[in-house]
Protein backbone atom coordinates (compact mmCIF):
# COMPACT_ATOMS: atom_id res chain seq x y z
CA UNK A 1 0.00 0.00 0.00
CA UNK A 2 1.31 3.46 -0.95
CA UNK A 3 0.64 5.95 1.86
CA UNK A 4 0.03 9.46 0.56
CA UNK A 5 0.27 12.96 1.99
CA UNK A 6 -1.40 15.76 0.00
CA UNK A 7 -0.24 19.38 0.32
CA UNK A 8 -2.72 21.86 -1.12
CA UNK A 9 -6.52 21.64 -1.13
CA UNK A 10 -7.41 24.58 -3.35
CA UNK A 11 -8.42 24.24 -7.01
CA UNK A 12 -6.78 20.93 -7.99
CA UNK A 13 -6.23 19.37 -4.58
CA UNK A 14 -9.81 18.07 -4.14
CA UNK A 15 -9.57 16.25 -7.49
CA UNK A 16 -6.30 14.66 -6.41
CA UNK A 17 -7.73 13.61 -3.05
CA UNK A 18 -10.80 12.06 -4.66
CA UNK A 19 -8.70 10.05 -7.08
CA UNK A 20 -6.16 8.94 -4.48
CA UNK A 21 -8.99 7.58 -2.33
CA UNK A 22 -10.39 5.63 -5.28
CA UNK A 23 -7.03 4.28 -6.47
CA UNK A 24 -6.29 0.69 -5.43
CA UNK A 25 -3.06 0.34 -3.45
CA UNK A 26 -3.10 4.01 -2.42
CA UNK A 27 -4.16 5.32 0.98
CA UNK A 28 -4.65 9.02 1.74
CA UNK A 29 -3.19 9.72 5.19
CA UNK A 30 -2.78 13.53 5.32
CA UNK A 31 -4.25 16.68 3.79
CA UNK A 32 -2.37 19.92 4.46
CA UNK A 33 -3.37 23.48 3.58
CA UNK A 34 -2.66 26.85 5.20
CA UNK A 35 -6.25 27.99 4.62
CA UNK A 36 -8.44 26.99 7.58
CA UNK A 37 -11.65 26.94 5.54
CA UNK A 38 -10.11 24.47 3.10
CA UNK A 39 -8.92 22.27 5.94
CA UNK A 40 -12.43 22.34 7.39
CA UNK A 41 -13.80 21.22 4.04
CA UNK A 42 -11.21 18.45 3.77
CA UNK A 43 -12.02 17.20 7.27
CA UNK A 44 -15.72 16.97 6.48
CA UNK A 45 -15.08 15.12 3.22
CA UNK A 46 -12.45 12.75 4.62
CA UNK A 47 -12.98 12.41 8.40
CA UNK A 48 -10.51 9.53 8.68
CA UNK A 49 -7.67 11.56 7.11
CA UNK A 50 -5.39 13.65 9.34
CA UNK A 51 -5.51 17.36 8.44
CA UNK A 52 -3.05 20.10 9.28
CA UNK A 53 -1.78 23.56 8.34
CA UNK A 54 1.87 22.46 8.42
CA UNK A 55 3.57 20.35 5.71
CA UNK A 56 6.24 19.13 8.13
CA UNK A 57 3.73 16.65 9.61
CA UNK A 58 3.98 14.78 6.31
CA UNK A 59 7.75 15.09 5.93
CA UNK A 60 8.37 13.81 9.47
CA UNK A 61 6.16 10.73 9.11
CA UNK A 62 8.47 7.89 8.06
CA UNK A 63 5.49 5.83 6.91
CA UNK A 64 4.53 8.25 4.11
CA UNK A 65 5.67 7.01 0.71
CA UNK A 66 4.36 9.68 -1.68
CA UNK A 67 3.93 13.43 -1.25
CA UNK A 68 1.57 15.18 -3.67
CA UNK A 69 2.08 18.93 -4.01
CA UNK A 70 -0.78 21.05 -5.38
CA UNK A 71 0.13 24.52 -4.17
CA UNK A 72 0.96 27.82 -5.95
CA UNK A 73 3.84 27.55 -8.42
CA UNK A 74 6.19 29.71 -6.36
CA UNK A 75 6.17 27.13 -3.55
CA UNK A 76 6.85 24.04 -5.67
CA UNK A 77 10.64 24.12 -5.52
CA UNK A 78 10.98 24.36 -1.74
CA UNK A 79 8.21 21.89 -0.91
CA UNK A 80 9.52 19.35 -3.42
CA UNK A 81 13.05 19.79 -2.11
CA UNK A 82 11.90 19.21 1.48
CA UNK A 83 9.93 16.12 0.48
CA UNK A 84 12.90 14.63 -1.38
CA UNK A 85 15.21 15.37 1.57
CA UNK A 86 12.68 13.46 3.69
CA UNK A 87 13.14 10.55 1.24
CA UNK A 88 9.63 10.60 -0.19
CA UNK A 89 8.50 10.06 -3.76
CA UNK A 90 6.96 13.28 -5.10
CA UNK A 91 4.13 14.15 -7.48
CA UNK A 92 4.11 17.92 -8.02
CA UNK A 93 1.85 20.11 -10.09
CA UNK A 94 3.46 21.84 -13.06
CA UNK A 95 5.69 23.69 -13.26
CA UNK A 96 8.16 21.67 -11.24
CA UNK A 97 9.95 24.96 -10.50
CA UNK A 98 10.16 28.48 -11.89
CA UNK A 99 13.61 28.01 -13.44
CA UNK A 100 15.53 25.21 -15.13
CA UNK A 101 18.31 25.70 -12.56
CA UNK A 102 15.95 24.86 -9.68
CA UNK A 103 14.40 22.01 -11.66
CA UNK A 104 17.85 20.52 -12.32
CA UNK A 105 18.60 20.64 -8.60
CA UNK A 106 15.39 18.72 -7.85
CA UNK A 107 16.05 16.09 -10.53
CA UNK A 108 19.57 15.48 -9.21
CA UNK A 109 18.32 15.27 -5.62
CA UNK A 110 15.65 12.72 -6.59
CA UNK A 111 18.22 10.62 -8.43
CA UNK A 112 20.66 10.84 -5.51
CA UNK A 113 17.99 9.65 -3.05
CA UNK A 114 16.63 7.07 -5.52
CA UNK A 115 13.14 8.56 -5.33
CA UNK A 116 10.66 9.23 -8.11
CA UNK A 117 10.07 12.85 -9.05
CA UNK A 118 6.86 13.07 -11.08
CA UNK A 119 5.21 16.14 -12.58
CA UNK A 120 1.46 16.25 -13.10
CA UNK A 121 1.23 16.67 -16.87
CA UNK A 122 -2.27 15.21 -16.80
CA UNK A 123 -2.85 15.59 -20.54
CA UNK A 124 -0.44 12.73 -21.21
CA UNK A 125 -2.95 10.38 -19.58
CA UNK A 126 -6.05 11.48 -21.45
CA UNK A 127 -7.51 8.78 -23.72
CA UNK A 128 -6.99 11.19 -26.65
CA UNK A 129 -3.24 11.63 -26.15
CA UNK A 130 -2.76 7.93 -25.41
CA UNK A 131 -4.53 7.15 -28.71
CA UNK A 132 -2.34 9.70 -30.51
CA UNK A 133 0.78 8.08 -29.05
CA UNK A 134 -0.31 4.68 -30.33
CA UNK A 135 -1.09 6.05 -33.80
CA UNK A 136 2.28 7.83 -34.04
CA UNK A 137 4.37 4.95 -32.72
CA UNK A 138 2.55 2.31 -34.75
CA UNK A 139 3.42 4.42 -37.82
CA UNK A 140 -0.26 4.75 -38.74
CA UNK A 141 0.34 8.39 -39.70
CA UNK A 142 3.66 7.66 -41.39
CA UNK A 143 6.49 10.17 -41.29
CA UNK A 144 5.32 13.13 -39.22
CA UNK A 145 5.61 16.57 -40.84
CA UNK A 146 4.08 18.93 -38.28
CA UNK A 147 2.19 19.46 -35.04
CA UNK A 148 -0.06 22.52 -35.09
CA UNK A 149 -1.96 23.64 -32.00
CA UNK A 150 -4.48 26.38 -31.25
CA UNK A 151 -5.03 26.83 -27.50
CA UNK A 152 -6.97 30.04 -26.86
CA UNK A 153 -9.65 31.35 -24.49
CA UNK A 154 -10.88 34.53 -22.82
CA UNK A 155 -8.69 35.05 -19.75
CA UNK A 156 -7.59 34.35 -17.17
CA UNK A 157 -5.30 37.40 -17.31
CA UNK A 158 -2.34 36.78 -14.98
CA UNK A 159 0.43 39.12 -13.89
CA UNK A 160 2.95 36.61 -12.52
CA UNK A 161 3.28 34.46 -15.68
CA UNK A 162 2.62 35.09 -19.37
CA UNK A 163 0.30 33.17 -21.70
CA UNK A 164 3.15 30.91 -22.82
CA UNK A 165 3.90 29.68 -19.31
CA UNK A 166 0.17 29.24 -18.70
CA UNK A 167 -0.94 27.38 -21.83
CA UNK A 168 2.11 26.07 -23.72
CA UNK A 169 3.21 23.39 -21.18
CA UNK A 170 0.26 21.23 -22.23
CA UNK A 171 1.39 21.02 -25.86
CA UNK A 172 5.09 20.98 -25.01
CA UNK A 173 4.58 17.90 -22.82
CA UNK A 174 2.63 16.21 -25.61
CA UNK A 175 5.27 16.99 -28.26
CA UNK A 176 7.99 15.70 -25.93
CA UNK A 177 5.99 12.52 -25.27
CA UNK A 178 5.01 11.83 -28.89
CA UNK A 179 8.20 12.76 -30.74
CA UNK A 180 11.08 12.94 -28.19
CA UNK A 181 13.07 15.69 -29.96
CA UNK A 182 16.67 16.06 -28.77
CA UNK A 183 17.85 19.23 -30.50
CA UNK A 184 15.45 22.04 -31.36
CA UNK A 185 15.26 25.65 -32.48
CA UNK A 186 12.67 27.81 -30.69
CA UNK A 187 11.22 31.08 -31.96
CA UNK A 188 8.49 33.00 -30.15
CA UNK A 189 6.58 36.23 -30.62
CA UNK A 190 4.25 37.75 -28.05
CA UNK A 191 2.52 40.99 -27.18
CA UNK A 192 1.00 42.65 -24.12
CA UNK A 193 -2.42 44.28 -24.36
CA UNK A 194 -4.20 44.10 -21.00
CA UNK A 195 -1.86 43.23 -18.13
CA UNK A 196 1.85 43.19 -17.36
CA UNK A 197 2.65 39.99 -19.28
CA UNK A 198 2.17 38.73 -22.82
CA UNK A 199 -1.46 37.70 -23.38
CA UNK A 200 -1.10 36.63 -27.03
CA UNK A 201 1.84 34.56 -28.30
CA UNK A 202 2.99 32.32 -31.14
CA UNK A 203 5.70 29.68 -30.87
CA UNK A 204 7.46 27.78 -33.65
CA UNK A 205 9.74 24.86 -32.82
CA UNK A 206 11.93 23.15 -35.41
CA UNK A 207 12.83 19.66 -34.21
CA UNK A 208 15.86 17.59 -35.19
CA UNK A 209 13.56 14.89 -36.59
CA UNK A 210 12.30 17.42 -39.18
CA UNK A 211 9.01 17.98 -37.37
CA UNK A 212 7.78 21.56 -37.08
CA UNK A 213 5.58 22.39 -34.09
CA UNK A 214 3.56 25.59 -33.98
CA UNK A 215 1.44 26.89 -31.10
CA UNK A 216 -1.10 29.74 -31.14
CA UNK A 217 -1.83 30.91 -27.60
CA UNK A 218 -4.17 33.62 -26.35
CA UNK A 219 -6.05 34.92 -23.34
CA UNK A 220 -7.97 37.31 -25.62
CA UNK A 221 -10.11 34.93 -27.67
CA UNK A 222 -13.92 35.27 -27.67
CA UNK A 223 -14.18 31.48 -27.93
CA UNK A 224 -12.37 28.61 -26.27
CA UNK A 225 -10.45 26.48 -28.78
CA UNK A 226 -8.39 23.39 -28.02
CA UNK A 227 -7.44 21.98 -31.41
CA UNK A 228 -4.39 20.08 -32.67
CA UNK A 229 -3.51 18.96 -36.19
CA UNK A 230 -0.81 16.38 -36.86
CA UNK A 231 0.25 15.84 -40.46
CA UNK A 232 1.94 12.69 -41.72
CA UNK A 233 2.67 11.25 -45.15
CA UNK A 234 0.28 8.32 -44.62
CA UNK A 235 -2.57 10.05 -42.78
CA UNK A 236 -3.47 13.21 -40.90
CA UNK A 237 -5.07 13.66 -37.50
CA UNK A 238 -7.22 16.30 -35.86
CA UNK A 239 -7.90 16.48 -32.12
CA UNK A 240 -10.60 18.79 -30.79
CA UNK A 241 -10.59 18.57 -27.02
CA UNK A 242 -13.68 20.78 -26.75
CA UNK A 243 -15.80 18.12 -28.44
CA UNK A 244 -17.77 15.77 -26.21
CA UNK A 245 -17.33 12.89 -28.66
CA UNK A 246 -15.30 12.17 -31.78
CA UNK A 247 -12.44 14.14 -30.28
CA UNK A 248 -9.95 12.48 -32.63
CA UNK A 249 -10.44 12.13 -36.36
CA UNK A 250 -7.99 10.42 -38.71
CA UNK A 251 -8.03 11.44 -42.36
CA UNK A 252 -6.67 9.31 -45.18
CA UNK A 253 -5.60 12.44 -47.00
CA UNK A 254 -2.34 13.83 -48.28
CA UNK A 255 -0.25 14.88 -51.24
CA UNK A 256 1.48 12.42 -53.54
CA UNK A 257 4.42 14.11 -55.31
CA UNK A 258 4.87 13.23 -58.98
CA UNK A 259 8.18 12.68 -60.70
CA UNK A 260 9.32 12.09 -64.26
CA UNK A 261 12.59 10.25 -64.83
CA UNK A 262 13.35 10.69 -61.14
CA UNK A 263 12.89 14.48 -61.26
CA UNK A 264 10.17 16.07 -59.16
CA UNK A 265 7.57 18.01 -61.12
CA UNK A 266 5.39 20.91 -60.01
CA UNK A 267 2.31 18.73 -60.40
CA UNK A 268 1.17 16.68 -57.43
CA UNK A 269 -1.58 14.20 -56.73
CA UNK A 270 -3.99 14.89 -53.91
CA UNK A 271 -5.25 11.92 -51.91
CA UNK A 272 -8.75 12.60 -50.58
CA UNK A 273 -9.64 9.42 -48.71
CA UNK A 274 -12.00 8.57 -45.91
CA UNK A 275 -12.16 9.75 -42.30
CA UNK A 276 -12.72 7.70 -39.18
CA UNK A 277 -12.95 8.52 -35.49
CA UNK A 278 -11.65 5.88 -33.05
CA UNK A 279 -13.65 5.02 -29.95
CA UNK A 280 -12.13 6.56 -26.83
CA UNK A 281 -12.96 5.45 -23.28
CA UNK A 282 -14.36 8.07 -20.91
CA UNK A 283 -11.78 7.35 -18.21
CA UNK A 284 -10.60 10.26 -16.08
CA UNK A 285 -7.00 11.12 -16.93
CA UNK A 286 -6.04 11.66 -13.30
CA UNK A 287 -7.20 8.16 -12.39
CA UNK A 288 -5.04 6.69 -15.17
CA UNK A 289 -2.09 8.79 -14.02
CA UNK A 290 -2.31 7.61 -10.42
CA UNK A 291 -2.49 3.99 -11.55
CA UNK A 292 0.66 4.62 -13.61
CA UNK A 293 2.40 6.17 -10.60
CA UNK A 294 1.38 3.22 -8.42
CA UNK A 295 2.89 0.80 -10.94
CA UNK A 296 6.11 2.83 -11.13
CA UNK A 297 6.57 3.03 -7.35
CA UNK A 298 5.77 -0.61 -6.63
CA UNK A 299 7.70 -2.03 -9.58
CA UNK A 300 10.62 0.41 -9.76
CA UNK A 301 9.70 1.80 -13.18
CA UNK A 302 10.35 5.22 -14.70
CA UNK A 303 7.22 7.36 -15.16
CA UNK A 304 6.56 8.96 -18.53
CA UNK A 305 6.11 12.31 -16.77
CA UNK A 306 9.29 12.31 -14.70
CA UNK A 307 11.25 15.33 -13.55
CA UNK A 308 13.63 15.23 -16.51
CA UNK A 309 10.76 15.56 -18.98
CA UNK A 310 9.48 18.58 -17.06
CA UNK A 311 13.00 20.04 -17.03
CA UNK A 312 13.06 19.88 -20.83
CA UNK A 313 9.76 21.77 -20.94
CA UNK A 314 11.10 24.44 -18.58
CA UNK A 315 14.13 24.94 -20.81
CA UNK A 316 11.82 25.52 -23.79
CA UNK A 317 9.69 27.99 -21.81
CA UNK A 318 12.81 29.94 -20.86
CA UNK A 319 13.94 29.89 -24.50
CA UNK A 320 10.53 31.27 -25.53
CA UNK A 321 10.93 34.20 -23.13
CA UNK A 322 14.43 34.87 -24.45
CA UNK A 323 13.25 34.70 -28.06
CA UNK A 324 10.34 37.08 -27.40
CA UNK A 325 12.72 39.62 -25.89
CA UNK A 326 14.84 39.50 -29.07
CA UNK A 327 11.93 39.81 -31.53
CA UNK A 328 11.64 36.12 -32.37
CA UNK A 329 15.31 35.24 -32.73
CA UNK A 330 15.68 31.45 -32.94
CA UNK A 331 17.16 29.91 -29.79
CA UNK A 332 18.96 26.57 -30.17
CA UNK A 333 18.55 24.00 -27.42
CA UNK A 334 20.13 20.63 -26.74
CA UNK A 335 17.49 18.91 -24.64
CA UNK A 336 19.83 16.04 -23.77
CA UNK A 337 21.96 18.29 -21.56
Amino acid sequence: MIRVGLIGFGYWGPNLARNVVSTPKMELKYIVDKDHSRISKASSLYPSVTTSNEPKIIFEDKNIDLVIIATPSSSHHLLTKNALHAEKHVLVEKPIALSSKDATELCELAELNKKLLIVDHTFLFTPSVRAMYTLVHNNDLGTIFYYDSVRVNLGLIQNDINVIWDLAPHDLSIVDYLFSPKRIQVSAFGSKHIGKTEDVAYITIKCDNNITAHFSLSWLSPVKIRRVLIGGDKAMLSWDDCQSDEKIKIYNRGIEPNSQDGIMTSMAGYRMGSMYSPHLPHTEALAIELEHITDCILNNKSPINDGRSSLRILKILEACDLSMKSMGTAIELNLNK
